[in-house]
């Protein structure tokens, strides 16, 4: 006759650990995806960059060295100057940032959602509880994965910094974390940690909320139920919502991790995201918010696209109900 301690040993791991569970698959597919979509991150973090008025104080000329040449030619022109591969610099802290990230947002929200707010008897979850939810959930995924993201940013930098002939800042991803934490301390590792917070809260806002909302408005309302067919539609929703509602918040983070530092750590360029975002504007028009957008557009629907999928596959296969 089998205890209550011996059924629990022989339950499947997901409902052991159900949270520890969601945080490995979620982080599973959150690799899959940004292998698959990391050189338009690249692309769309060197638009970003490029061009930014506040670096005319510094006299380097890099406004007039840096044309916007657009999506397609500054993709080609990475490969045609640094090399194909180096379309993926940087995707090893954009691994670690993912699984970090990816993790924490979705057991956050998934906490949020099932326990904290809770759905009604109908299995309806309101619109203004996934809002909050998707925010909340954004916040913490992104300020525990700070210190990676920053690593990923400024390593995607560095072959535009050999171009025009500064020396490379980082051997490899280790040494930049080593760096940066020497140079600045344990809060250097969470420089730019505001806006990116800002950006994560809106990215997942229009990510979570749109999949969680479009999902079950389709397999409530409509004759499709929970398929791959409802999966794609509501992540390709999704992908655009984000990328409309994060992209400003995106160019402001992009910059403020970039900019050079003094010897106390301190930001050159920007005092804050709020200064930041009054230069570009005042500087380059309000549309400078919206450097990068079709890479980041294009990237975020299908990564979205590829993390939906496979999440819920892998949900699936590991027996946990369906997202």
């Amino acid at each position: 006759m089998s205890t209550p301690e011996d059924e629990e040993r022989l339950s499947p791991l997901a409902q052991r650990w159900p949270r520890a569970s969601m945080f490995l698959l979620s982080g599973c597919a959150a690799t899959v995806a940004e292998l698959a979509t990391f050189p338009l991150d690249l692309t769309k973090t060197r638009l970003q960059i490029q061009g930014e008025a506040a670096l005319a104080r510094l006299g380097d000329g890099a406004r007039e060295s840096a044309p916007y040449r657009g999506m397609v030619r500054t993709a080609l022109g990475i490969v045609q100057e640094e090399g194909f591969l180096k379309l993926w610099q940087g995707v090893t802290p954009a691994i670690y940032r993912h699984i970090v990230y990816s993790g924490g947002r979705m057991v956050t929200y998934e906490h949020l959602r099932e326990v904290v707010f809770g759905k009604s008897e109908d299995k309806h979850y309101p619109l203004w509880k996934s809002v909050i939810g998707g925010m909340m959930a954004g916040v913490v995924g992104q300020f525990l994965a700070n210190p990676t993201d920053l690593v990923k940013v400024q390593m995607q930098m560095e072959g535009k910094r050999k171009l025009e002939g500064k020396p490379l800042r980082f051997r490899g991803v280790h040494h930049a974390f080593a760096k940066i934490l020497a140079e600045g301390g344990i809060r250097g590792l969470w420089a730019g940690w505001v806006p990116n917070i800002q950006r994560a809260a809106l990215v997942n806002m229009g990510d979570l909320t749109t999949y969680d909302t479009v999902k079950h408005y389709l397999v409530l309302n409509t004759p499709l139920e929970d398929n791959i067919m409802t999966h794609g539609l509501s992540s390709l929703c999704s992908g655009l919502v984000a990328s409309i509602l994060g992209t400003p918040a995106d160019v402001i983070k992009s910059r403020i991790m970039n900019q050079p530092r003094d010897k106390q750590g301190r930001g050159l360029l920007y005092k804050s995201s709020t200064d930041c975002l009054i230069q570009a504007v005042q500087g380059e028009g309000f549309m400078s918010l919206y450097k990068g957008f079709l890479p980041s557009w294009l990237r975020m629907t299908p990564w979205s696209l590829v993390f939906w999928l496979t999440y819920e596959k892998i949900r699936e296969m590991s027996g946990v109900s369906p997202f």
